[in-house]
């Protein structure tokens, strides 16, 4: 569980996303599985809290308002797709597109814009979308990140954007496990032990963003992108 929560959390501070992905693989193996998803959504906000306090000055509000308001409008309408659509359909969908879009771009094309484009309704029907995605199977931050990459934002533009994104959209799955009681006695358990590894693999993860180079992160996200996809397809399958 330790191991989880320090890994999950260095990936979270490292890229901005990535919680689910790894803290998954560990925390299925060893804990009730009714626990895993809403231990995840938290400790995927800790490692966002923790990029938004170390990176305060690089996060720009403003100019990812365009994805925000429309992915605040979305996650309600995900949250009710949930009782209506398969899971196994759309997981198979965007595990698909994850795979191809990131061999793709391993290959060099398609190329991402010259020079970043101004914000614009398309930013809102991304976030609209994400929105959707993030209520429904808990993968908001997969095509904000992909539709400014393809805008040719750098690494540090592009997670100005999206990691604010990230924090209200899981922020607002938090207050909604609050309000329909999943955090209970026995989920404030295993947050009390997880969330100190969590913190300080964010604080490690951030440090190691800071440090890397423009291209090391670009190949680091699509790498993580890459087995992200491969995982979602495989559990849709």
């Amino acid at each position: 569980m330790a191991a989880g929560a320090s890994a999950a959390g260095f990936i979270n501070g490292f890229a901005g996303f990535g919680t689910a992905l790894v803290a998954s693989g560990f925390w299925f193996l060893v804990l009730p599985a009714h626990i895993v998803p809403p231990l995840i959504i938290v400790s995927a906000l800790v490692g966002q809290l923790i990029g938004l306090f170390k990176l305060s000055v690089e996060l720009d509000w403003r100019k990812c308002s365009y994805l925000l308001s429309g992915g605040l409008l979305g996650v309600p309408l995900g949250a009710a797709a949930l009782a209506l659509m398969e899971p196994s359909l759309v997981k198979t969908i965007i595990g698909g597109f994850l795979v191809i879009y990131t061999l793709l771009q391993f290959a060099g094309w398609p190329r991402p814009a010259v020079s970043a484009s101004p914000e614009g309704m398309a930013d809102r029907v991304i976030g609209f979308f994400s929105g959707v995605l993030g209520g429904f199977a808990g993968l908001s931050g997969v095509l904000p990140l992909v539709w400014l990459q393809l805008r040719g934002f750098s690494a540090r533009q592009q997670r100005a954007r999206y990691q604010p994104f990230n924090l209200l959209v899981l922020g607002f799955a938090s207050f909604a496990m609050f309000v329909i009681g999943k955090l209970d006695g026995e989920l404030m358990i295993y947050i009390g032990i997880s969330t100190p590894f969590t913190v300080l693999g964010a604080l490690l993860g951030v440090r190691a963003f800071k440090s890397v180079s423009e291209e090391s992160f670009r190949r680091a996200v699509l790498f993580l992108l890459l087995i992200s996809g491969a995982i979602i397809l495989t559990q849709g399958v």
